[in-house]
C-alpha cells in the first residue's frame, strides 16, 4: 500500500500510549484510525511500547509546525501513564493543536477528561466516520456539534454528547494500513512469542457485543451490538501477514469473537491448512450451544485455547451481572470438561469481591467462588484460571450500579486522580479497595490466586521449565488441599527466584 497522498491540509499524528503487557501488539486502534483517514490526511503514528521516551518523537513532529491534530487512543490503567503527561504537554508547549482523545477510557469517562482542560474532543466508540468527519469540520470551518459518537463542549463549558452511529459494515471498512505502519515501526516487532506460537499476530475481527454483562466496561459504548468482519476478510489479513511477515500464530482481541457459530465454522475451514494456533474471546452460554462438530473443526483449524468470562459459580449472581439469564454454575462445569474432549483450553476468568448487604456476606461468596474454582479445575485441570477483583464500570441503570452506588463507590472526580495507583490497580481490577471489600479481603483473594497458580502453573508462561513446574505444584499441595492460603512468601519467593511468574490476566500471552 502506498503512503498517503500529499495534501494541503493539516497533519495528523497517531499515538498508541504504552501498555501493561510485557510484549507489544500491533496497535489495532490507530491502524484503524489512521485507514479512515488514509489517502485523505498525511499522518503519522508513534507507538509508545516501541519508544523508550516518545516525547522528544512527538515534540520534533508537532515542532515542524505542519501539524495541528493529536489523536491518542486510551485504555483504562497504564496507558494513562503516558496519555495524560503527554496530552498536558501538548497543549502546553502547542496549544494551537487539537487534541482528540478515543478508546475505552475515554468513551466511558467522556465527562472528566473533557473537564480536564487539555482534550478539545472525544470519539466516543467507533471513530470509523466520526473522526474523518471531525477532521474535515475542522479544517473547512464547518459545523461539528452533529457529529455521531463525538463528544465536544460548548463556548460556555457544557458538555455534549452526540448520538450513537450504528455500527458500521466491517467489511465495507478501508483495509488496515499494515504497510504504511511498517515504515515507522517494522511489523515482525510486533510478532511476538507466545504460547500460540513464536509471531504471534494480534488482530481485532469485530466491534462491540451483543450482550450487557453489568460489569464490562464494552456495555456502555456498544449497548448490546455487535458486527464483524466475514471470514473471508479476517483470512485474507491474517494471510497477509503471515506471508508478508512471518506471522504463525493470531490472537483474536475482539470482545467476543464467537459469536457466529456459521462465522467461525466458515473461518476455521479456511484455517485448516495454514498450521497456525488461534486463541479469542467468548462467552460459555453461547459456545455451548455450538456442535461438536464445530469444535473438532476448530481445533483442527488451530483453536488452541479459549478465554470465557465465567465470572462465578453462583446462579444468583449470574443473574445480577446481566449475564443473560442463560450461564449457570453447572453449565461451567460442564463446558469445561466438554472442551477437553476437543483439546481446546478452557480460561475461566472470575470476578470475586462484588458488593453484598453485609462483610459476612462478601466473605461467603469469596470462599463460595475459591471453592467453585476449585471444583473448576477437578472437572478439568488443564483450565487456565484468571482471577480479578471486581472494579465497577459505568453501567448506569443496572441493579448491579445501582448497588455500588448505594455503598458509596464514586469515580475520580478529575482526570490526574486516575494516575494514583490506587486508581491504576482498580482499572488493573487488582486491587481497586471498593468501600465493601477490606483489605484482608483483597488478600484473602490474591493469597489463594499465588497457591493455585502454583498449583497450576499457567501454560502460557514459556519461561518455566518442566521440572521448575513440578517444584511449585509440590511446594503448594499441601495449602491447595487444606484451603491454608495466608502468608504463601515460600511460593512468592520461588517465583521471584524464577524472574517474576507471569500475570496472564494483565500481560495476555
Amino acid at each position: 500500500m502506498a503512503s498517503p497522498r500529499r495534501s494541503v491540509m493539516h497533519k495528523v499524528l497517531l499515538f498508541n500510549p504504552r501498555s501493561a503487557q510485557a510484549k507489544h501488539r500491533i496497535p489495532n486502534s490507530i491502524l484503524q484510525v489512521g485507514a479512515s483517514i488514509f489517502g485523505k490526511y498525511e499522518f503519522v503514528f508513534v507507538d509508545g511500547n516501541l519508544e523508550k521516551d516518545p516525547w522528544p518523537v512527538i515534540e520534533r513532529y508537532l515542532g515542524s509546525g505542519e501539524f495541528r491534530y493529536f489523536g491518542c487512543t486510551v485504555m483504562p490503567g497504564p496507558q494513562l501513564r503516558q496519555a495524560i503527561p503527554v496530552t498536558r504537554r501538548i497543549k502546553a508547549q502547542f496549544p494551537e493543536i487539537i487534541n482528540i482523545w478515543g478508546g475505552y477510557f475515554a468513551s466511558n469517562q467522556y465527562q472528566v477528561v473533557m473537564e480536564s482542560g487539555c482534550v478539545d474532543f472525544v470519539i466516543y466508540g467507533p471513530g470509523d466516520r466520526a473522526f474523518p468527519a471531525l477532521l474535515d469540520a475542522l479544517e473547512n470551518g464547518a459545523a461539528y456539534e452533529f457529529i455521531p459518537n463525538l463528544v465536544w463542549k460548548t463556548p460556555e463549558g457544557v458538555v455534549i454528547k452526540n448520538t450513537k452511529e450504528a455500527l458500521l459494515d466491517q467489511d465495507a471498512l478501508p483495509p488496515l494500513p499494515y504497510d504504511f505502519l511498517d515504515g515507522f515501526y517494522p511489523i515482525p516487532r510486533y510478532l511476538v512469542p507466545t504460547f500460540l506460537g513464536r509471531h504471534t499476530l494480534g488482530y481485532h475481527s469485530s466491534m462491540g457485543c451483543p450482550f450487557k454483562c453489568s460489569f464490562c466496561a464494552v456495555v456502555p459504548i456498544y449497548e448490546a451490538r455487535w458486527r464483524g468482519k466475514s471470514a473471508e476478510n479476517i483470512y485474507r489479513d491474517v494471510r497477509y501477514v503471515k506471508e508478508k511477515w512471518g506471522a504463525d500464530s493470531v490472537e483474536f482481541h475482539d470482545n467476543n469473537f464467537f459469536v457466529s457459530e456459521k462465522r467461525v465454522r466458515e473461518f476455521s475451514e479456511l484455517m485448516l491448512h495454514e498450521n497456525m494456533n488461534w486463541w479469542g474471546e467468548a462467552r460459555i452460554d453461547t459456545m455451548d450451544q455450538f456442535s461438536d462438530d464445530t469444535l473438532a473443526l476448530m481445533r483442527r483449524s488451530g483453536c488452541r485455547m479459549i478465554f470465557f468470562g465465567a465470572e462465578t459459580g453462583n446462579d444468583a449472581l449470574l443473574k445480577q451481572m446481566d449475564k443473560g439469564g442463560r450461564q449457570t454454575g453447572e453449565q461451567i462445569l460442564r463446558f469445561a470438561a466438554r472442551l477437553r474432549q476437543f483439546d481446546i483450553i478452557p480460561e475461566y476468568s472470575f470476578v470475586l469481591g462484588l458488593p453484598a448487604d453485609t462483610p459476612e456476606l462478601v466473605w461467603q461468596q469469596i470462599e463460595a467462588d475459591i471453592a467453585f474454582i476449585k471444583q473448576v479445575k477437578a472437572v478439568n485441570p488443564d483450565t487456565e484460571i484468571i482471577i480479578y477483583v471486581y472494579s465497577p464500570v459505568p453501567t448506569e441503570g443496572s441493579d448491579l450500579y445501582e448497588r455500588i452506588t448505594r455503598a458509596g463507590f464514586r469515580f475520580p472526580a478529575t482526570l490526574d486522580d486516575w494516575l494514583s495507583p490506587q486508581w491504576e490497580s482498580f482499572d488493573l481490577r487488582r486491587n481497586p479497595l471498593t468501600p465493601w471489600l477490606s483489605p484482608a479481603m483483597v488478600r484473602r483473594i490474591q493469597h489463594f490466586e499465588t497457591v493455585l497458580n502454583a498449583r497450576y502453573p499457567t501454560v502460557s508462561d514459556l519461561k518455566l521449565s518442566r521440572i521448575q513446574r513440578q517444584a511449585m505444584r509440590v511446594l503448594s499441595a499441601l495449602r491447595y488441599r487444606l484451603n491454608w492460603f495466608a502468608f504463601p512468601y515460600e511460593i512468592k519467593a520461588l517465583q521471584k527466584f524464577w524472574l517474576r511468574y507471569r500475570r496472564p490476566e494483565t500481560e495476555g500471552f
